[in-house]
């Protein structure tokens, strides 16, 4: 099964360039993704999705808080397990 794990944060005011930084020099221990992609968004959000082979509630190594001063709120993540996969 795949599971996506998805970690969200909103930088504080015009910190926004400083929170990608940040999270694309984040290396995570151990394991690594069968895949990860970083977004941006209005509002200075930073979405990181991660994908993983295991089982929805496996144990897999997420990315930590950021510094308190590079956000606006606490750090959101979710978790889903893939149901369907359409190849376009």
């Amino acid at each position: 099964m795949t599971v996506a794990l998805m970690w969200e944060a909103r930088a504080a005011e015009s910190r926004g360039v400083e929170l990608l930084e940040w999270v694309r020099g984040q290396r995570l221990p151990g394991e690594q993704p069968l895949r990860r992609e970083t977004f941006t968004a209005p509002g200075d959000r930073v979405l990181v999705m991660m994908w993983w082979d295991g089982s929805y509630d496996a144990a897999f190594p997420e990315l930590p808080d950021p510094p308190g001063e590079l956000v606006r709120r606490a750090v959101h993540r979710w978790r889903f397990e893939s149901v369907d996969q359409l190849m376009l």
